[in-house]
C-alpha cells in the first residue's frame, strides 16, 4: 500500500475543520461565554449544566458510535454518514446565534445536539486511518491530522478573537459553522467512494451484529481489555481538562476574554510542536511509550494549576499542557490501530470512540458537581489527576508498542 498524497491531505483537512468547533465552542470561547453570558453567575450553576451538557452528549455517543460504525460498515455508506452529521453539527452550532440571557436550558440543547453530531462524525472520519495510510504509517499520519488541526485551531482563534473585540459573539457561531462545512469538502471529495451494498434499515439490523461480534472478540482480547481501561480512564481527565480549561483560567485565574484566546492560540501552537515532533518517534519509539510520557506530564499540570494563581504561570503551564495533547491523542489512536484487523475499521473505532466519549461522561460532570458543592474549582482539577495516574499504571504494563 502506498501513500496517496490527496487523500492523507484531505483526510487531514476533516481535523482542521473540526478543529474549530473543537476550539472554540466545546474548550474556549463559548464555555465562557455559556457560563458568563448565558448563565449569569459565578455560583458554579454555569459549571454545572456545562458539564451536564458534555456528560449527557457523551453518553449518547457512547451509545450509538459503535452501532453507527457497525451499519457504516455493513451498508458501504461512511461518507454519507459522515455528511450527515457534519451537516447536522453546523446546523446547531449556528443557532447558538439565537441564544439570550437566562436560555440556559436552550444553551444546554444546542451543545448536546452540536456534540453528539460532531463526535459521531469522527467515527467515521477516523475509520478512514487505515484505508488511507500503510500500518507503519499510522503513527505519522494520524499526527499529521492533529497538527493540521491545531492549524485550524489557531486560525478559527484568531477569527474569533476579531468578533470579541467588537462584541459580536453572535457571529462567532455562525463562522464556525461555515468553517466547518467549508473546509470538510476536500474529504468528501477524496475519499473512496461509498459502496453501498444494502439499505439502512437492513443494515441497521446487521449492523447490530456487526457490534455485538466486535464486543465478543474485544472482550477475548485481555491487551486490549486492559487497552480501553487505561484509555477510558486517562482520557476521561484529557477531556475534563479541554472542556473546562477556558472557564477555569477565566474564573479562577481571572482570564479577560481576549486575553484568553491569545492564551490558547499559544497552546495550539505547542500542541502543533507535540503531534509533529512525536509524529515519527510513534512508529519508532513506539506509541505506547509516547502515551506514557504524556501522562507523566499531565499528572504534573493537573497538580501544578492546583497551586497556581498568576496569569504568566498558568500561561505557561497551558504552554507545557499543549505538548502533552497533541502527543497524547495522536499517540493513542496510533496505538489503537495496530489492533484492528482489515475490513472492520468502522466498527472498531466505533467502540473506540465509544470508549472515549463514555470516558468523557464522569469527569466533567464531576468538575460541575465539586465546584459547584465546594464553591471553588480547585479542588475539581485535583481530582483529575488520579484519572491519569491510573491510565498510566494500566498502559505501563502493556506488551505491546
Amino acid at each position: 500500500m502506498t501513500l496517496n498524497k490527496k487523500q492523507i491531505l484531505s483526510w487531514c483537512f476533516f481535523d482542521f475543520a473540526v478543529s474549530s468547533y473543537s476550539a472554540v465552542i466545546a474548550s474556549i470561547i463559548f464555555p465562557v461565554y455559556y457560563v458568563t453570558h448565558i448563565a449569569g453567575d459565578s455560583s458554579g450553576i454555569g459549571d454545572l449544566w456545562w458539564g451536564r451538557a458534555i456528560s449527557l452528549s457523551m453518553v449518547i455517543v457512547a451509545v450509538f458510535s459503535p452501532y453507527l460504525g457497525g451499519i457504516a460498515d455493513y451498508a458501504g455508506i461512511r461518507k454519507r454518514m459522515l455528511f450527515f452529521f457534519v451537516i447536522l453539527s453546523a446546523f446547531s452550532i449556528a443557532s447558538l446565534s439565537g441564544l439570550k440571557k437566562g436560555d440556559i436550558i436552550e444553551g444546554f440543547i444546542l451543545i448536546v445536539i452540536a456534540n453528539v453530531s460532531i463526535e459521531a462524525s469522527t467515527v467515521f472520519y477516523n475509520s478512514f486511518l487505515p484505508i488511507i495510510a500503510p500500518k507503519e504509517y499510522f503513527g505519522r499520519v494520524s499526527s499529521w491530522g492533529f497538527a493540521v488541526g491545531y492549524i485550524g485551531s489557531i486560525l478559527s482563534l484568531l477569527i474569533g478573537l476579531y468578533f470579541i473585540e467588537k462584541s459580536q459573539y453572535e457571529l462567532i457561531w455562525i463562522y464556525v459553522s461555515v468553517f466547518l462545512v467549508v473546509f470538510s469538502i476536500p474529504i468528501f471529495l477524496s475519499m473512496p467512494k461509498d459502496d453501498k451494498r444494502s439499505s439502512f434499515f437492513y443494515s441497521a439490523y446487521n449492523g447490530m451484529k456487526f457490534v455485538i461480534n466486535t464486543f465478543l472478540h474485544l472482550w477475548k482480547e485481555k491487551s486490549l481489555r486492559k487497552f480501553f481501561l487505561a484509555y477510558f480512564l486517562y482520557m476521561d481527565g484529557v477531556n475534563t481538562v479541554i472542556v473546562f480549561s477556558g472557564i477555569y483560567a477565566s474564573v479562577t485565574i481571572g482570564f479577560k476574554p481576549a486575553e484568553l484566546v491569545l492564551l490558547f492560540i499559544v497552546v495550539q501552537f505547542t500542541a502543533f510542536a507535540g503531534a509533529f515532533v512525536f509524529a515519527k518517534a510513534s512508529d519508532s519509539w513506539g506509541a505506547k511509550n509516547i502515551i506514557l510520557t504524556s501522562l507523566i506530564l499531565w499528572i504534573t499540570v493537573c497538580i501544578t494549576a492546583f497551586f497556581i494563581s498568576s496569569k504568566l504561570m498558568f500561561f505557561i503551564l497551558a504552554s507545557v499542557a499543549g505538548i502533552g495533547l497533541g502527543t497524547i491523542q495522536a499517540s493513542s489512536r496510533a496505538y489503537f490501530s495496530r489492533f484492528i484487523p482489515t475490513g472492520n475499521e468502522s466498527e472498531y473505532f466505533g467502540v473506540y470512540s465509544m470508549i472515549g466519549k463514555t470516558s468523557a461522561i464522569l469527569g466533567p460532570i464531576l468538575f460541575g458537581e465539586i465546584s459547584k458543592l465546594t464553591g471553588s474549582q480547585r479542588p475539581a482539577i485535583l481530582t483529575v489527576t488520579i484519572l491519569f495516574i491510573l491510565g498510566f499504571s494500566i498502559i505501563k504494563g502493556l506488551k505491546k508498542n
